[in-house]
C-alpha cells in the first residue's frame, strides 16, 4: 500500500479553497470573502473565509483547517474504537452556502484527511467527504444535474461507487425525528483507504473539484427568478432543518467542538436567519407539498 503524504493533501486542500472561493465570488459579483487566520492551542489551525450580504449569497463560508492532537476525540473513535488513545492529524476543506433566493438550494461540501499515529505501529489513515444539496423548491432538472455530475466523477473509480456513496449520503443526512432527508443528497464517503493512498486521494480530489461543476449551473439557472415573501418565509422555515441536523447529528460539527476547534468556524454552517413554526403543514398540491412528498426521501434521481 502506498505511503500517505499529508503535505500533498494539504497543498491540494489549500488550492481547492482558493478555487471554490474564486468561483463563488465570480458568481456573486458583489461581495468578497473575508479571511480569518486562527490557531489552536493543542496544535494546528486554519483559515476561515466567509462572504456575507452578496447579490446571490446571503452567507457562504469556505473553511480550511489542519489540526493535530494527542488523542482522538470521541466522535472519531465511536465507530473506530481501536484508534482510542492515538495521536492524530486532521485536515480538510468544508463549505456551506446559504443563498438569498429560495429558488437556489442551500449546499454543503467537504473533503478531509485523517491520520492517526501510535508508537511502534503503522499510521492509520483515511479520506472522507462528499457534497449534498438542500433545495427549498422542487426543480427536477437541478437535482438530476447534481446527481449526474456526482455519477460522472465516480465512474473512473468503479461502476458501483456512485450508488454506494449516494446511498450513504441519503442515510447520513436522514433526520429520524422528522422522518425525512435533509435534502436530495449527493455523495458521502468515509474511511476510504482500501485502494491505497494514491487512488483514494484521487477520488477525494475528484469530489472536491466536482463541487463547482455540480453547483454553478444551478445557481445560474435560478438566480434571477423573482420570489415572494411567502417563499422567503418557507426558506427560513426549512433552514431550521439544517440547524437541527448540524447540531444534533453531524459528526463534523461534533469533531470540531470535541477537539477544541474554533467555534466561529465550526458554526459558520448555521444560516444567518432561520425560523421555526409550530405544526407547519404545506398546502396540498403546492410546490412546498411537492418538496415534502417527492424530494425529501431517498430516490433514484437518474
Amino acid at each position: 500500500m502506498s505511503i500517505p503524504d499529508a503535505s500533498v493533501v494539504k497543498a491540494f486542500l489549500l488550492g481547492l479553497q482558493n478555487r471554490i472561493c474564486t468561483g463563488l465570488t465570480a458568481l456573486d459579483d458583489k461581495a468578497h470573502f473575508e479571511e480569518d487566520q486562527w490557531t489552536r492551542a493543542e496544535g494546528g489551525g486554519g483559515q476561515s473565509r466567509v462572504l456575507t450580504n452578496g447579490n446571490i449569497f446571503e452567507q457562504a463560508g469556505v473553511n480550511f483547517s489542519h489540526v493535530t492532537g494527542a488523542s482522538m476525540p470521541a466522535s472519531a473513535t465511536a465507530h473506530r474504537p481501536e484508534l482510542a488513545g492515538r495521536s492524530f492529524e486532521a485536515m480538510g476543506v468544508s463549505l456551506v452556502i446559504h443563498p438569498n433566493n429560495p429558488h437556489i438550494p442551500t449546499t454543503h461540501a467537504n473533503v478531509r484527511f485523517f491520520i492517526a499515529y501510535k508508537e511502534g505501529a503503522d499510521p492509520v489513515w483515511w479520506f472522507g467527504g462528499g457534497f449534498d444539496l438542500t433545495p427549498f423548491y422542487p426543480y427536477l432538472e437541478d437535482v438530476v444535474h447534481w446527481h449526474q455530475t456526482a455519477q460522472t466523477l465516480c465512474e473512473p473509480f468503479g461502476d458501483a461507487v456512485y450508488s454506494k456513496y449516494k446511498k450513504w449520503c441519503d442515510d447520513y443526512f436522514w433526520l429520524p425525528h422528522r422522518n425525512e432527508t435533509r435534502g436530495v443528497g449527493g455523495l458521502f464517503f468515509d474511511d476510504l483507504n482500501k485502494e491505497g493512498f494514491d487512488k483514494s486521494f484521487a477520488f477525494m480530489q475528484a469530489v472536491g473539484d466536482g463541487f463547482l461543476t455540480a453547483y454553478t449551473p444551478i445557481v445560474e439557472r435560478r438566480k434571477d427568478i423573482e420570489f415572494s415573501e411567502h417563499q422567503r418565509q418557507f426558506q427560513l422555515y426549512r433552514r431550521g432543518r439544517y440547524v437541527e441536523f448540524n447540531l444534533v447529528y453531524d459528526r463534523g460539527t461534533l469533531f470540531g467542538l470535541q477537539t477544541g476547534g474554533r467555534t466561529e468556524s465550526i458554526l459558520m454552517s448555521m444560516p444567518p436567519l432561520v425560523r421555526w413554526e409550530y405544526g407547519y403543514t404545506p398546502v396540498p398540491d403546492s410546490p412546498e407539498a411537492i418538496l415534502y412528498s417527492d424530494y425529501l426521501r431517498p430516490r433514484d434521481w437518474l
